[in-house]
């Protein structure tokens, strides 16, 4: 197989990885395409290394990651799912901030977990960019509160509150959904 062939089948299985990451870091379609593209023209630069690395996946997963920050912050004036919305750290006098959704048994309830999934992701992009930001690096990249300040150049006690805020206006915009959708 050739060499561009070989990166190729790599683009292939790990383009919706890539995109799928940036799109939940800048929750527009176009700016997550940039991204991506971007991330496989330094892959294309790398594969040397890259072919044979069995971590190029983290690899591309941090790339794509640090490119969505610094088109972020370069943005700032333009400035997806988790089923706990409150985590270990949250304050206990907060009551009902947990989400639950029940694992799917039969269609209608696989519906029912597809429609709020869908209620979820609506609802993430209608939140302040910087909640949405902090709240997705916390959620879905796994990165701690430091790490996330860091990252954004910003001081962690605003990490802190961006994600409770976050937090608190999707438990808002959720809770009139869930109590529609009977959950």
């Amino acid at each position: 197989m050739t060499e561009a062939a070989q990166f190729e089948a790599f683009l292939t299985a790990y383009q919706d990885m890539v995109y799928s990451t940036a799109y939940r870091l800048l929750s527009q379609d176009a700016e997550a395409r940039d991204v991506a593209q971007e991330v496989f023209v330094r892959a294309w630069q790398h594969w040397p290394q890259l072919s044979a690395s069995p971590t190029a996946g983290g690899w591309l997963k941090t790339v794509t990651r640090n490119l969505c920050i610094n088109h972020l912050q370069r943005y700032r004036a333009r400035w997806k799912f988790f089923s706990d919305l409150k985590s270990a750290d949250a304050d206990d006098d907060e009551p009902g901030l947990e989400a639950t959704f029940a694992a799917p048994e039969t269609l209608e309830a696989g519906l029912l977990t597809q429609d709020q999934g869908r209620a979820l992701a609506d609802a993430m992009q209608k939140l302040p960019q910087n909640q949405r930001v902090a709240l997705v690096l916390y959620h879905f990249e796994d990165l701690d509160y430091v790490e996330i300040a860091e990252r954004l150049g910003v001081s962690l006690g605003k990490v802190k509150t961006d994600i409770h805020r976050a937090r608190l206006a999707l438990y808002k915009k959720l809770q009139p959904r869930r109590e529609e959708l009977g959950v």
